[in-house]
Order: C-alpha cells, then sequence, then structure tokens
C-alpha cells in the first residue's frame, strides 16, 4: 500500500509523530537559547541606547528577568525550529504533491526563512528606533520615561514578530497562486482597494505620526506589487503544468 493509500488512521499517526518531532526540536533549542539569553538580551537593549530622548529601563518584579528570558528562549527555539518544523510539514504533505511542485518546497521554505528574517531587521533597525524615540520624546522635562523592562522587551517582540509575519505575503502569493486561489489579474484589479486597506492599517498599528505611518506603508504596498510579480509567475506556471 503506498503511502497516498494509507488509512485515515495511519496518517493521524504520521501526523502525530511529525507534531511531537517538531517539539522536540523547539524544546531542544529553547533551551539552548535560554543558555544564550543575555546576550539576546544585550541585542534587545540596544535601540534604547540609541534612542535621543531618556529612557530608565526598570525592574518591577522579582522574577521579570527569569520570565523575559523564558519568553525570549521559547520565541528563539521556536524561530531556529523553523526549518525543522518545515520540514515535518513538508514531508507529511510530499507524497500528495506532484513532481514539479516538489521542487519549490526547499526554495519556498528558505525564501520563508529569509523574509521572516528581513521583516524582522526592518523592523528592529527601522521602525523600533524612530517609534521609541516618538512615544518617549512626548514626556515633558519634569516626567522621567521609567519603563518597566518587561514591558519594554515585549513591546519590541511583538514589533518583530509582527513585520516577520507581515514580510511572509510573498511566501502566501506564491502557495496561493500555486494552488490556483489567487492569480495576477485579481491582484491588479483590486489594488487601489489594498492600498488604502494598507494605509489604514499602517495608521492603527503606527503612532499618529505621517512618517512613522509611511514608514510602514511603503515597504507593505512594495510587498503588494512584489506578491502581483510572483503571483503572476506561479500563475504562469500553473497554466504550463495543467
Amino acid at each position: 500500500m503506498s503511502k497516498s493509500e494509507m488509512p485515515f488512521l495511519d496518517h493521524l499517526e504520521e501526523l502525530r509523530w511529525r507534531i511531537i518531532k517538531s517539539l522536540i526540536s523547539v524544546v531542544i533549542f529553547t533551551i539552548f537559547a535560554f543558555t544564550i539569553s543575555d546576550y539576546v538580551l544585550d541585542w534587545l537593549l540596544v535601540p534604547a541606547s540609541q534612542i535621543s530622548a531618556p529612557i530608565s529601563l526598570q525592574v518591577l518584579k522579582i522574577q521579570a528577568i527569569f520570565i523575559i528570558k523564558l519568553e525570549i528562549a521559547l520565541i528563539v527555539g521556536v524561530i531556529i525550529s523553523l526549518p525543522v518544523i518545515l520540514y515535518q510539514i513538508w514531508a507529511f504533505l510530499a507524497p500528495g504533491l506532484h513532481k514539479h511542485e516538489k521542487k519549490y518546497v526547499w526554495p519556498l521554505i528558505f525564501f520563508a526563512m529569509v523574509s521572516f528574517c528581513l521583516g524582522g531587521a526592518f523592523a528592529y533597525y527601522i521602525l523600533i528606533p524612530y517609534t521609541l524615540d516618538f512615544f518617549l520624546g512626548l514626556a515633558p522635562a519634569n516626567i522621567a520615561n521609567n519603563i518597566a523592562i518587561d514591558y519594554y522587551f515585549g513591546f519590541l517582540l511583538r514589533f518583530i514578530i509582527v513585520f516577520g509575519v507581515v514580510f511572509e505575503l510573498p511566501v502566501l502569493s506564491v502557495i496561493l497562486s500555486s494552488m490556483g486561489l489567487i492569480n495576477p489579474t485579481f491582484l491588479k484589479k483590486y489594488r487601489r482597494h489594498a492600498i488604502v486597506i494598507i494605509f489604514i492599517v499602517a495608521a492603527i498599528l503606527t503612532p499618529p505620526d505621517p512618517t512613522t505611518q509611511i514608514m510602514l506603508a511603503v515597504p507593505l504596498v512594495i510587498l503588494y506589487e512584489v506578491t502581483i510579480f510572483i503571483s503572476y509567475i506561479f500563475s504562469k506556471k500553473r497554466k504550463a503544468n495543467s
């Protein structure tokens, strides 16, 4: 019996083992990440030292640093485990893929990792310093910016993860175009609507400052145009293979 003809319960059993292997990978890399969490903490503190607005980070809870290290270790552990997790997903789905679809899997995984890193880097090196400066610069001279350390790290990590996910838009385009769910004609037709939505989302996610909104909206518009181009390529290949 071929793998594609496996009984439903056997598929569930294989899925269970794929999930277990992924979780084991996350646990191992989370433990490793905890051992280097001090270096990650120092890296996340850099934006606070490069802004012009005064800031004082404080530990307000006894267990705050330990909890922060655990959160950082888990996030870093998941990120490092992504190749393993994506491989397990691919290994589970591979029997149902066509030969011409399988050759795109590893480039797609690599593309997904690079896109996530680019999004995180954009948030860390460009948006976060400007946003910190804007918010903290609003405080009058007689009010000190005393920030709880856990709130500071939570703010940074949310920014980095959100932008890492947002930059996966081209990867999503590859998948949906390969499945025939979207095409360049559809994306071009609703380009104006998408741009309006992008600027609305940028206005919601950023401070009430036009510069920050543009800094977020422009990369998203560029990503949308990249998505149209990618959709065109993969829609063309899909038609050629059908």
